[in-house]
């Protein structure tokens, strides 16, 4: 069996999260997404995991005019929703002593593309899919 599987998801999480609050509107989502190298944001309320806003989710919710010469007044208030109305509720989240063949199963199980980590409720990481490539990868 490989060891690799057995790696606790503590050692390959990004403890470099982005956080936005419930009532952030939506361009606060797009400058960051514009302006970092990743593509989930971590939606929080009274610093408690309230949702994630994913990039794809986040692109769905717009126009497909914005920033194009066919743009109008409407296409540009898709911009003012806010994260709530937008972030997928009640995210699957891991813990940190869970191991990355458990994160893996999650990710495929659910569908989606990154895990918060919870510590005993608080955030401390986020995995997503390229984590465990690298992972299984070195």
């Amino acid at each position: 069996m490989d060891l690799k599987l057995d790696i606790k998801a503590s050692e390959i999480m990004s403890t470099r999260i982005v956080t936005i609050e419930m009532d952030d509107r939506l361009t606060v989502a797009k400058e960051i997404f514009d302006n970092a190298p990743f593509h989930h944001l971590l939606v929080i309320e009274h610093d408690e995991l309230q949702g994630v806003l994913s990039e794809r989710d986040f692109l769905r919710a717009l126009s497909p005019n914005i920033g194009n010469i066919n743009e109008t007044e409407r296409d540009t208030e898709t911009l003012q929703r806010r994260a709530h109305q937008v972030m997928t509720r009640n995210p699957v989240t891991i813990s940190p002593n869970h191991t990355i063949k458990q994160a893996s199963e999650l990710l495929l199980e659910h569908g989606i593309g990154s895990l918060p980590v919870l510590d005993r409720k608080k955030l401390v990481g986020i995995i997503t899919w390229k984590d465990l490539l690298k992972a299984f990868s070195s």
